[in-house]
């Protein structure tokens, strides 16, 4: 199949892509087309529409705080004050338990007694092999794709800790549709992201932004502990992060990655659409 490049978002129309279908135990290699919104699969073109897609990472999802300029500076002055006394010096991370994994177009739960949650629009690093001590000239190396996450959370003001109950509840890790080969994207260090609520943008930023550059994440990160094949590090989430309610659409959208789609829904109610 013939590639066609975006100069202007520098990403593939046409891209090699690996995604987990429904019933299938392993991943699908396919082709997708941006312009025509189809995927080739096994010879057979598909609406992508038409595909029912299961989660497609099975490794240790790992989540980057303050990784966007903007979102530093939201903290104006309190960054130098208790507990955090000054800016960080290295990747704050945490991570994103195996029950919080959610597929594109499943229910992100809203959880008894809480009324909004927090989109975190993410694009996630999928690692290829073990990766440890990283240089960051040859980073790229250890990435086998890229896909989009939403880092959906409770809203809280704790920032350098983390807190479990805020980011850890069942389904607030929605991921995918799908893997996009690494060699697909031209430069995944200026990739547009926008959000959407119920088809309105609500929020508009670049992975140009980020305080570490993906190779220069990677580096730092692997620094100080190991990664494995399948684990995916996601850049982190920027400022101004939309809030949703029961009943709103989301809809992130990431240049050459894809669109991920989920809609809230009350957690008693997810439960009960899950039994169906």
């Amino acid at each position: 199949m013939i590639k066609h490049y975006c100069q202007s978002e520098g990403v593939r129309l046409i891209t090699k892509v690996e995604m987990k279908v429904l019933g299938e135990r392993e991943l699908v290699a396919a082709n997708v087309n941006f312009e025509t919104n189809t995927a080739e699969i096994s010879c057979n073109e598909v609406k992508v529409s038409e595909i029912q897609f299961d989660i497609p990472i099975k490794g240790t999802v790992y989540s980057t705080l303050l990784n966007y300029k903007g979102a530093l500076a939201e903290l104006g002055d309190t960054v130098n004050n208790t507990p955090y006394n000054s800016p960080p010096i290295a990747p704050i991370l945490y991570i994103k338990p195996a029950n919080t994994f959610n597929c594109h177009r499943a229910a992100i739960p809203m959880p008894v007694g809480i009324t909004k949650l927090v989109v975190g629009a993410a694009l996630g690093i999928v690692i290829a092999k073990k990766a440890i001590a990283v240089n960051e000239a040859n980073a790229l190396n250890y990435i086998a794709g890229y896909i989009i996450v939403n880092d959906v959370c409770i809203p809280h003001d704790s920032v350098y800790r983390p807190a479990v109950p805020y980011y850890a509840r069942d389904g607030f890790c929605p991921i995918g549709p799908w893997i996009i080969d690494r060699h697909e994207v031209v430069n995944p260090d200026d990739l547009a992201i926008r959000v959407f609520i119920n088809d309105k943008l609500q929020q508009e930023n670049s992975t140009a932004n980020l305080i570490r550059p993906i190779s220069r994440l990677l580096a730092d990160v692997t620094e100080f502990m190991t990664l494995y094949p399948g684990d995916v590090l996601l850049v982190g989430t920027p400022e101004n992060a939309p809030l949703v309610e029961v009943g709103d659409k989301v809809r992130i959208e990431i240049a050459g990655i894809g669109i991920l789609e989920n809609v809230v829904m009350e957690e008693k109610e997810r439960v009960r659409w899950l039994a169906i």
